[in-house]
């Protein structure tokens, strides 16, 4: 019986044409999937990937280290929830749950945003990928009580699975 992944298995072609970037192309690609440049670095280095997974652990063990600004940096690239940026496919994409929520709810999001933009300084962030907007909603009421230590790590998680979903989308050629 052999031990095997459950990860995607990557296009060997797309990782390793990745991995093989000169540094400046792979800055660049890098810098769409998370616009920390702390993150685009520290998963650089770790380059040559030997897999999806290596690639993924990469992005998990650059997450961990980010400190606030970096993490500042990080959501600075993602739109509030419930507005996704106009002629961005990525940021409509993932933000698809939005689409044919009435008005009302809409309303309600923009209200629970702005209240947590108050409070905590930045937007909220969410893995929006497969959410609807009733569901990203209740999600921002949730977190809204947390002090921002708490908050801080629960969007570390966010954004290592938004980049997640990214990678695995880069890498299957989509």
């Amino acid at each position: 019986m052999t031990n095997e992944s459950t990860a995607p298995t990557a296009d060997a072609g797309a990782l390793e044409s990745l991995a093989a970037a000169p540094a400046a192309d792979l800055r660049e690609t890098l810098l769409e999937i998370c616009s920390s440049p702390r993150w685009a670095e520290a998963v650089a280095a770790a380059r040559p990937w030997r897999d999806r997974t290596a690639l993924l652990d990469a992005n998990a063990a650059a997450m961990a280290v980010l400190d606030t600004a970096d993490l500042a940096d990080a959501m600075a690239g993602h739109a509030r929830i419930g507005t996704p940026k106009a002629g961005d496919a990525t940021s409509e994409r993932e933000q698809a749950g939005i689409r044919g929520a009435d008005s009302a709810l809409l309303d309600d999001l923009r209200e629970a945003n702005a209240a947590y933009e108050a409070k905590f300084g930045h937007v909220f962030l969410i893995c929006a990928t497969g959410r609807t907007a009733a569901t990203m909603l209740a999600s921002l009421r949730e977190r809204h009580p947390n002090d921002a230590a708490t908050e801080r790590e629960i969007v570390r998680g966010e954004l290592r699975k938004i980049n997640d979903i990214r990678i695995n989308r880069l890498l299957d050629g989509a």
